[in-house]
C-alpha cells in the first residue's frame, strides 16, 4: 500500500510538472499600419452672411448656395453628390450699456460636396468661392477599398506581436513553440494630415489671385492584436 501510494505521489508531481511547463506563455500587443492613398475627397463649404431682417439674411445664402450648386453641377459634379450638410440661423445681439439689444441675424448653409477626381479638389473649391462662398470648414479624404489593405495591418500587427514575443523569450530563456490565442483588438483608419488645403501665389502679373492647392492625404490603416504565445 505504501508503494503505491508513493508512486500515486510520484505520477501527480510527474503531472504537474508537465502542467507548469506546458502553461508557460509569453503575452504581447502587437501594432501594424499600411499607408494607402486616398481616391475621395468630401469638401465641407458654403455661406455665411448677416442681415438685420432674417427672412434676408436667410435669401442671401439660398441665393448663393443655388449659384455654387449650379457651378459645381455645371463643372461635371454630380447631383446627388452635393448635399446639404447643415443649416443654422441664428440672432446676434449687443450688450453695450448693459442692454441686450438685437442687431442682425446670421443665416449659414455648408454643403458636403463628394469628389473622386483627385486633381480636381482645389479647382472646385476655387469655383465655389468665385460662386459665392465664404466657408471652407474642412475637407475629408477616403479611400473606396480598403479591405486589402486591413488585411495587410492585421499581418503587420501578428508579425510585430511574435517579434516582441521572441525578444522577451530569449531573455527569459524561454522559446516560442507556438500560439495559444491571438485576440483583434481593432482596425482604425485616419488621414496623415490635416488643413491640407493652401493658397499659392501665382506669382508676377497675377497679383490678388491664388489657386487652392490640394494634396490628398495618404490614409493609415492601423491594426493592433492581443497575441498569447505557448513558450517552453
Amino acid at each position: 500500500m505504501k508503494k503505491l501510494i508513493s508512486l500515486l505521489v510520484i505520477l501527480c508531481l510527474l503531472l504537474t510538472g508537465s502542467a507548469a511547463l506546458a502553461e508557460k506563455s509569453i503575452t504581447v500587443n502587437g501594432s501594424g499600419e499600411i499607408r494607402i492613398s486616398a481616391d475621395t475627397a468630401v469638401i465641407s463649404l458654403g455661406v455665411s452672411a448677416r442681415d438685420p431682417d432674417v427672412l434676408t439674411a436667410q435669401q442671401k445664402v439660398n441665393t448663393a448656395i443655388a449659384a455654387i450648386r449650379e457651378a459645381l453641377i455645371g463643372h461635371g459634379v454630380k447631383e446627388e453628390n452635393i448635399n446639404t450638410e447643415y443649416i443654422s440661423i441664428y440672432a446676434l445681439y449687443d450688450y453695450t450699456n448693459d442692454r441686450e439689444q438685437l442687431t442682425a441675424y446670421n443665416a449659414g448653409s455648408t454643403l458636403a460636396v463628394t469628389v473622386t477626381e483627385m486633381d480636381s479638389v482645389g479647382a472646385l473649391i476655387d469655383l465655389a468661392f468665385a460662386s459665392g462662398a465664404n466657408t471652407l470648414n474642412n475637407i475629408s479624404f477616403y479611400a473606396s477599398n480598403t479591405e486589402e489593405a486591413k488585411a495587410e495591418a492585421l499581418n503587420a500587427a501578428v508579425e510585430n506581436a511574435r517579434k516582441k514575443a521572441e525578444i522577451l523569450a530569449e531573455a527569459s530563456g524561454l522559446k516560442i513553440t507556438g500560439v495559444r490565442m491571438i485576440t483583434e483588438d481593432g482596425v482604425s483608419s485616419y488621414a496623415n494630415s490635416a488643413g491640407n488645403a493652401r493658397y499659392k501665389d501665382m506669382g508676377a502679373g497675377t497679383e490678388g489671385n491664388a489657386d487652392t492647392v490640394v494634396q490628398a492625404a495618404k490614409l493609415i490603416l492601423s491594426a493592433s492584436v492581443t497575441v498569447t504565445f505557448e513558450a517552453e
